[in-house]
C-alpha cells in the first residue's frame, strides 16, 4: 500500500506540476492584471459566494462515495447513475438557495448574471468530482490523475487564445473567463463519465426516491462537515467585499490567496489519495500508522519550507507576478501562506478522521472554526482590511489543525510521539534562520535563484532530520507505476 501511495503521488504531482501552476499563476493572474483589481475583486467575491452553498450540490455524496466504493467496489455499477440522477435535482436546490441568498446580501443585475453562470460551472465541477471519487475508490489513481488536470488544461488552451492572440486586439472581459470555464468544465465532466462507462454500463438517468433518501441520510454528516469547512475557508473574500463595499481589498486578498491555492493543490493531492487508502486499510483492520507517518513527514516538511520562504519574500513575490502591488498585498500574502502549514497537516489528520467515520467530532470542530473565523473577520477586516482577513484565516486554520491532531490520537487510540513534531519545529527554525540570512547577505541576487537554493537547503535539512527518508525515494523508483496503480 505504501508503494501504491508513493507511486500514485509521484504521478499526480508530475501531472499537476505540468498544468495547474501555469493556470493559476499564468492564466488566472493575467486575467486579474488585464481587468483590474476592482473588476476581478467583484468576480472573486461572486466566485466565493457560489462556493458557500456548494454543499447543496453535493450533500457529502462525493466523500461518502469515495469511502464506500473503496470498501465496497462492487457497488459502483449499481449506484453510479442513481447518484448522478440525484445530482440534477440537487442543482435546482442549490440554485434556488444561492439566488435567494444573493438577493439578501444585495446583489443586482450584472452580478446575478455572472453568479448564474458560476452556479452552472459549480454543477459541472460537482459532476467531475463525483466521477473522480469513483476512480479513487477503485484505486484507479492514474485515470483519476488524468481527469484531475483535464479542465485546467482545456482552460489554458481557451484562455491563451483569449489573452494573447490578436483576435481580440488585446481586449479582455471577465465574462469571457467565466464562459471559458463553462466550456472546459462541461467537456471534462462528459469525458469523465465516458471514461467510467465500461465500469458502470449503459447510461440511464433515473431517480430512485427510496435510494436517494437513504443515501442522503448516510452522506449528511459529510455534507455538514464540507459546508462548515467551506464557509470558514471561503467567507473571507465575501466579507471583505461586503463590509468594505468595494472590490479592491477582495482583489488584494485574491492575489495572495491565488498563490496559496497554487501550493495548496499539491497538499490536496495527498488527501485525494489518502482517503480511499485509509478507508480500505481501516475496513480490513490493517495498520494505518506507516501511511499516516509518511504523509505527515512529507507534507509537514514541504509545507514548512515553502511557507517560510514565501513569508520572508512575500512582498517580492507579489511584485514579481502582479502589476501595481501595494504593501498590503505582501502583508496579506505573508499571513495567508503561513496557513499552508496547518492546512497541509489537516489533509492528513482530517482525512484519517473522515475515513474512520468520525464525523460528529469533526463537525463540532468545524462549527468552532466557522464561528471563530467570522468573529475574527468582523473584528479585523474594518481595521486591517485584507491583512485582517489573512490573519483570521491563519488563526482559524492553526487552531482547527491542533484540534484534529488531538482527535486522531484520542479516537483512534494512537500513542502520541512528540519526536516528529520536534523535528518539524527544528526544521522551521533552521530554515527561517537561513532565509533571513540569505535575504540580508545576498540581497542583490535574483529572487527565484535565492528561493530555489533555499528550497534545496530545506530539503537537505529534511533528509538530515529524516523527515523525508531515502527509503521513501527508493520505494518510488523501485515501484512499477502502471502495476501498482492499475
Amino acid at each position: 500500500m505504501k508503494g501504491k501511495f508513493l507511486s500514485s503521488l509521484l504521478l499526480l504531482v508530475v501531472l499537476n506540476l505540468l498544468v495547474k501552476p501555469f493556470y493559476i499563476l499564468g492564466i488566472d493572474a493575467e486575467v486579474q492584471n488585464r481587468v483590474g483589481e476592482e473588476v476581478y475583486g467583484n468576480y472573486y467575491a461572486l466566485l466565493n459566494f457560489s462556493f458557500l452553498l456548494n454543499i447543496l450540490l453535493d450533500l457529502g455524496i462525493t466523500n461518502y462515495n469515495t469511502r464506500n466504493i473503496a470498501q465496497h467496489p462492487q457497488l459502483l455499477s449499481k449506484h453510479f447513475f442513481k447518484i448522478l440522477s440525484l445530482r440534477f435535482s440537487l442543482f435546482l436546490l442549490y440554485a434556488f438557495f444561492t439566488v435567494v441568498s444573493g438577493f439578501l446580501v444585495g446583489y443586482s443585475g450584472e452580478e446575478f448574471y455572472l453568479l448564474s453562470i458560476l452556479m452552472i460551472n459549480q454543477f459541472f465541477v460537482a459532476v467531475i468530482q463525483f466521477s473522480r471519487s469513483n476512480f479513487a475508490g477503485l484505486h484507479l489513481f492514474k485515470t483519476d490523475a488524468l481527469i484531475s488536470i483535464l479542465d485546467r488544461g482545456l482552460l489554458i488552451v481557451f484562455c491563451s487564445v483569449l489573452l494573447w492572440s490578436n483576435l481580440f486586439h488585446g481586449e479582455f472581459k471577465i465574462e469571457w473567463f467565466v464562459y471559458a470555464q463553462s466550456i472546459a468544465y462541461a467537456s471534462s465532466a462528459l469525458i469523465a463519465i465516458i471514461a467510467l462507462k465500461t465500469k458502470v454500463g449503459r447510461i440511464k438517468l433515473d431517480i430512485k426516491k427510496a435510494f436517494s433518501i437513504a443515501l442522503l441520510r448516510k452522506s449528511f454528516p459529510y455534507a455538514l462537515l464540507i459546508f462548515l469547512m467551506m464557509m470558514y475557508n471561503r467567507i473571507d473574500a465575501v466579507m471583505l467585499e461586503r463590509l468594505l463595499v468595494d472590490g479592491v481589498q477582495a482583489g488584494i486578498y485574491a492575489q495572495g490567496f491565488r498563490i496559496l491555492d497554487a501550493v495548496n493543490m499539491f497538499a490536496l493531492l495527498f488527501a485525494g489519495l489518502l482517503l480511499p487508502i485509509f478507508a480500505r486499510l481501516l475496513k480490513k483492520g490493517e495498520s494505518i500508522l506507516e501511511i499516516k507517518s509518511l504523509a505527515f513527514r512529507i507534507l509537514g516538511a514541504l509545507s514548512i519550507i515553502t511557507a517560510l520562504i514565501c513569508f520572508v519574500y512575500s512582498s517580492e513575490l507579489m511584485a514579481l507576478r502582479y502589476d501595481g502591488v501595494t504593501a498590503l498585498s505582501g502583508q496579506s500574502f505573508g499571513f495567508l501562506i503561513l496557513s499552508f502549514i496547518p492546512v497541509s497537516l489537516t489533509y492528513v489528520y482530517g482525512t484519517l478522521l473522515t475515513a474512520n467515520g468520525s464525523l460528529k467530532p469533526l463537525n463540532y470542530m468545524a462549527v468552532f472554526g466557522l464561528v471563530l473565523n467570522v468573529v475574527l473577520n468582523l473584528i479585523l477586516i474594518n481595521q486591517f482590511k485584507a491583512v485582517g482577513a489573512a490573519v483570521a484565516t491563519l488563526v482559524t486554520q492553526a487552531l482547527t489543525c491542533v484540534i484534529q491532531i488531538i482527535l486522531v490520537h484520542k479516537l483512534l487510540k494512537i500513542k502520541f510521539d512528540p519526536m516528529p513534531f520536534i523535528k518539524l519545529f527544528l526544521l522551521a527554525g533552521l530554515t527561517l534562520g537561513a532565509v533571513y540570512t540569505v535575504k540580508e547577505v545576498y540581497g542583490s541576487a535574483h529572487l527565484l535563484l535565492k528561493c530555489g537554493m533555499l528550497f534545496i537547503y530545506g530539503l537537505l535539512l529534511a533528509f538530515i532530520l529524516q523527515l523525508i527518508k531515502t527509503s521513501d525515494i527508493k520505494e518510488i523508483i523501485g515501484s512499477k507505476i502502471n502495476k501498482s496503480i492499475e
